[in-house]
């Protein structure tokens, strides 16, 4: 029995290697790859600092603090330890429709939208393509227009470059088209997780109520040489952004009182009228950028100017300008206009890759007298800047990265026309140290 049942054992052994060997196993044209990466961030401030997440995302230091005797509260060193960088995504690639190829990405980390939310999940970018041989469209969530993704800072820092970058995702529709090295975008944007300041705080309505969506056109330039490992990328563009700041006003009548009968107290409220009110303010934005990717060394820079940078979490905003009806509470508005300007460099190193960021960013105020309130980010801040250098090292899968991130801000008086004078800087130094582990 034994020798009938051990050739039979052999043969069937035998025609699973034969067929192991012809038959190919097909991968499935369409599905969702996924990938991302574990970071941490262990960083040092010698100060305390103005920024998001637990001081995780750096924007400039804070002012000073004076006590009764003069002491700055502020000048106090501190440390954290966050994990909540950490992200996946999922790239996604299905049947063509339309005569065009479709692809899809998920993207999203533990960093909260906002800080009481802190290691919650949230949505960084979801958007659906449609590729033609010459035009894209891309309709979701993504960088703002003028982030532009191949031109952008390499920071270790998760600010990668803010306030004197635009930092901002929006949901949005983008239209591409190619022709020939040069590529024309258009794009029209809402506002989510990144959202101007108003009346009433940081809030998407400002954008929304005035229903014209926020509109940008970009022409970029490119040109690459693979075999000699050198690519040019040279872009422009103008953005257009309209806030309906309120919806109506309250003027007070009659203030609230007490009176007093028979030693009881009786509380009047104070009466008051409303008035639909649809005053808007509109703002410009312009940006350049370039980059040059030579053999050993790439150099990157880029520079915008804007009416109301609020929203791109730079200086600047809009404050009221004056009175229009005092009867009825009516206001209208002016921009408090900034400028930024950026460079760095990098090696080209897959495993040790220094690297230097340096920025300035500078509140040009406003074209006309102010009264305020001011809804501005940095209104008491004439100029900053920042210096940058890091080290990368690579070893498989794993980043360490360090960097010294020594960021100042000049803190003076906000005058009349939203300049800021008798400024006095202040300064604070990073030490920041990334430990990824790619998947």
């Amino acid at each position: 029995m034994k020798k009938l049942i051990l050739p039979w054992i052999l043969m069937l052994h035998c025609s699973s290697m034969l067929l192991s060997q012809t038959v190919e196993v097909k991968k499935p044209l369409f599905g969702i790859t996924f990938n991302g990466y574990v970071k941490t961030d262990l960083f040092f401030d010698t100060r305390q600092t103005a920024g998001l997440r637990e001081g995780h995302f750096l924007l400039f230091p804070e002012n000073e603090k004076l006590d009764a005797e003069g002491n700055d509260i502020n000048a106090k060193a501190n440390y954290n330890i966050l994990s909540i960088q950490t992200r996946i995504s999922g790239s996604i690639t299905a049947p063509d429709a339309l005569g065009a190829k479709t692809s899809g990405y998920i993207e999203a980390e533990f960093f909260g939208n906002v800080n009481p939310a802190i290691n919650s999940f949230r949505l960084r970018h979801a958007w659906v393509k449609l590729n033609w041989p010459k035009t894209e469209l891309m309709v979701g969530q993504w960088w703002h227009p003028m982030f532009v993704p191949e031109c952008s800072p390499g920071t270790v820092s998760f600010n990668t470059g803010a306030p004197f970058v635009v930092f901002s995702r929006n949901p949005q529709i983008k239209l591409t088209q190619t022709i020939g090295k040069v590529r024309i975008a258009l794009t029209v944007l809402s506002q989510v997780d990144f959202v101007s300041d108003g009346p009433d705080g940081p809030n998407a309505k400002y954008l929304r109520n005035s229903v014209l969506p926020e509109s940008d056109i970009q022409v970029q330039y490119a040109t690459k040489n693979d075999e000699k490992g050198t690519e040019l990328i040279i872009g422009a563009g103008i953005n257009y952004q309209l806030l309906t700041p309120r919806l109506s006003t309250s003027v007070t009548l009659t203030p609230a009182y007490d009176t007093v009968i028979n030693n009881l107290v009786f509380h009047h409220d104070a009466t008051t009228s409303s008035y639909k009110v649809n005053t808007k303010s509109g703002s410009l934005a312009g940006n350049l950028y370039a980059k040059l990717k030579l053999k050993q060394v790439t150099l990157k820079a880029g520079a915008e100017y804007g009416g109301n940078n609020n929203a791109y979490t730079m200086l600047g905003g809009f404050a009221v300008r004056s009175v229009t009806d005092a009867e009825k509470g009516f206001v209208d508005y002016v921009n408090v206009r900034s400028f930024a300007a950026w460079a760095e460099f990098h090696t080209n190193s897959l495993k040790l890759q220094p690297g230097l960021f340096i920025a300035f960013g500078k509140n040009l105020g406003c074209s006309e007298e102010a009264i305020g309130p001011y809804y501005a980010r940095g209104a008491n801040i004439d100029y900053a800047y920042r210096i940058s250098p890091r080290l990368v090292y690579n070893i498989n899968k794993l980043r360490l990265a360090g960097e010294l991130e020594y960021t100042v801000a000049a803190y003076g008086k906000t005058t009349s026309k939203g300049y800021v004078s008798d400024s006095k800087e202040i300064g604070n130094l990073r030490i920041l140290l990334g430990v990824y582990y790619f998947f």
